[in-house]
């Protein structure tokens, strides 16, 4: 069969194009090494396929990888998603002592076959070793391992004798899998046949994600990053070269009521190869603890040291359960029902350290934002204080306060204490290093915080695209600004960031016309084609003068309806070049202290102000040193 063909057997479709198998039309989720292998089976036409073949057909020669297991593991995977009982199968037949074949002609017949002798049938074995591997090893298992340890010792010294001549790598070619230092997880696919589990994968995926990242010998990619490859089917070659990663971790959960399955496997991108695959069963108490376990299992798989394990802490199963839903919210940006969980969570299990730490994260992105600044952050900094005295090694916990400190408590000593210890307890936390570039350029160490930035970006430059462009803006570099915010553009032309920004920089280089074409970009972007528009009328009729008005117009509508941020208005005004209005709200921001008060002095769109008395008193009363 062609690779670019489609085959089709009885309801199924297979689309080797698009590395697709369908049923009746609709999309049925079969995980890459296992697609790989059914494809393989459909290009053989009912000739038995053998188990070597199959290994070099998707882990290559030279792997060291259970690939009797990895076989074993696919077929039962191909065999559910085509529902088939091994016993009695419609497509995939074993073929005893020998493979596999597909029993489809070309016009989508099955196949007849013999049955094999009953001694002979390896069925029984084949379940066997699909079997998921619970987390705690038998005595048997102990046993066997001492056993294979032993032959293992043996084959090893005559391999080092062999290896003393050179003659080893003539006959055993070296593995062409390298350690790994570098690791994307995509989300994991929900396999309960239920919609509404879906936010029990993404919270799996994300605590995985964060375990890991708890390794210094590996990178570990957001989540941000990699969610835009939820439900995906491309190449795992291609997502790891997008993602800039040299390892996929991908796989699939199963909730039940009171059962959690997992199946994971990594892949080694620049080889395609598969490395390590496993499945995992445990009760609801145990699930909150298997992401750490597993990142201990990966990382050793991956070749790189594992990090130190942490202290096990009980997690009450329902509190986790919120937990995960105040997550899943959060990330939506639903703040309403985020808390709504987070505090459930907390109500659940007081010392659930992860709960409050969803709590503040929560308040601090609504400071300023739907909430006024001081309401909020007094939440925010009281539960980020509750996460560090419950578990002071989180560094997400201590980011949160760094953030409050700079942003609220306009405590730059503190932010930038809790900011080092962040970066301390992992070193590889892209935001981290986002954070602290904040600290660096309200100190005015404008440098350093262009290498934190950079830092930033360099672990993951998916997380916040926009945020070197923005900050080559607050130094004014305009160029670079512009230069690094349309090469993002261009890869990612749908993220609303890079438009906003590159607004700014144009209209700060008097590029009106570049300036609106981005803007009104923007404005779509957000789902506000009605404002799009009139600002694109408003350009042509009066320039970006009438542009300024028409959004100055819109945001004090906006601010008769719901809560605006006074600083967001003084910004609308700053355009206009309105001195009077522009302080005036600059200072009602001052009396709610408004967190991005304490970026005043780095606002280009401020520059008009430097030289007003007023503007000069509000910089000695926010705490900053003037620099103009």
């Amino acid at each position: 069969m062609a690779p670019s063909s489609l085959f089709h057997f009885g309801e199924f479709e297979i689309d080797c194009a698009r590395f697709e198998l369908r049923r009746n039309g609709r999309l049925v989720k079969l995980e890459h090494i296992p697609m790989e292998l059914l494809i393989l089976l459909a290009e053989k036409d009912g000739s038995v396929v053998t188990r070597q073949e199959i290994v070099e057909r998707l882990w290559g020669k030279d792997v060291f990888v259970d690939t009797e297991h990895g076989v074993n593991t696919a077929i039962s995977k191909i065999r559910t998603a085509l529902h088939e009982n091994a016993g009695h199968p419609r497509f995939v037949q074993t073929v005893p002592g020998k493979g596999y074949r597909f029993a489809v002609e070309k016009n989508g017949f099955a196949k007849q076959v013999e049955a094999a002798p009953p001694q002979e049938v390896s069925l029984e074995a084949e379940a066997a070793l699909s079997a998921p591997m619970p987390l705690a090893k038998t005595s048997a298992l102990r046993a066997v391992g001492i056993i294979t340890a032993a032959a293992i010792f043996v084959a090893a010294t005559a391999l080092a004798a062999l290896n003393a001549g050179g003659i080893r790598d003539r006959i055993f070619p070296r593995n062409q899998v390298g350690p790994i230092h570098s690791i994307a997880v995509l989300p994991l696919a929900n396999l309960s046949g239920d919609a509404s589990q879906d936010y029990y994968a993404e919270g799996m995926t994300v605590e995985l994600i964060t375990a890991l990242a708890e390794n210094r010998s590996l990178r570990v990619v957001s989540r941000t990053s990699t969610m835009q490859y939820k439900g995906a089917s491309r190449p795992l070659p291609q997502v790891a070269q997008a993602l800039g990663v040299d390892g996929i971790l991908e796989g699939s959960v199963i909730r039940s009521a009171d059962h959690v399955h997992m199946s994971l496997q990594l892949i080694y991108a620049p080889s395609d190869t598969h490395v390590w695959a496993q499945s995992y069963d445990s009760d609801l108490n145990g699930a909150s603890s298997l992401p750490q376990e597993l990142a201990q299992t990966i990382a050793r798989a991956a070749g790189v040291r594992a990090a130190p394990a942490k202290a096990q802490r009980h997690i009450n199963p329902e509190a986790h359960d919120d937990y995960l839903l105040g997550r899943y919210f959060w990330f939506r940006g639903n703040n309403e029902r985020s808390g709504e969980y987070f505090e459930k969570a907390v109500h659940l299990q007081p010392d659930y350290a992860l709960a409050w730490d969803g709590i503040a994260d929560l308040y601090a992105v609504r400071a300023g934002g739907d909430m006024p600044p001081q309401e909020a952050t007094d939440k925010a900094e009281a539960a980020a204080r509750k996460a560090v005295e419950l578990d002071d090694s989180l560094p997400e916990a201590h980011n949160t306060l760094a953030l409050l400190c700079l942003f609220s408590a306009w405590d730059w000593p503190r932010a930038e204490a809790e900011s080092m210890r962040t970066l301390e307890l992992e070193p590889g936390f892209a935001n981290g290093h986002h954070v602290r570039s904040y600290v660096l350029l309200v100190t005015n160490r404008d440098s350093e915080a262009l290498q934190e930035e950079k830092r930033a970006n360099e672990i993951d430059p998916f997380e916040k695209p926009w945020s070197l462009g923005r900050l080559y803006i607050l130094l004014r570099q305009y160029d670079a600004a512009i230069n690094d915010l349309r090469l993002r553009e261009d890869a990612d032309p749908n993220e609303p960031g890079m438009p906003i920004y590159l607004s700014k920089a144009y209209w700060l280089k008097g590029m009106w016309k570049e300036s609106e074409q981005e803007l009104e970009k923007a404005v779509r972007l957000s789902g506000d084609a009605a404002l799009a528009k009139a600002q694109r009328r408003a350009f042509e009729r009066g320039g970006e003068k009438a542009v300024e008005q028409l959004r100055v117009d819109d945001i004090r509508a906006r601010a008769r309806k719901h809560y605006v941020s006074p600083y967001d208005i003084a910004e609308r005004y700053s355009y206009l070049g309105d001195k009077e209005q522009t302080m005036n709200f600059l200072e009602a921001a001052y009396r709610e202290r408004a967190p991005w008060l304490v970026m005043l002095q780095k606002e280009p769109i401020f520059d008009f102000l430097h030289s007003e008395p007023r503007y000069r008193a509000l910089i000695g009363r926010i705490g900053l040193a003037p620099v103009h």
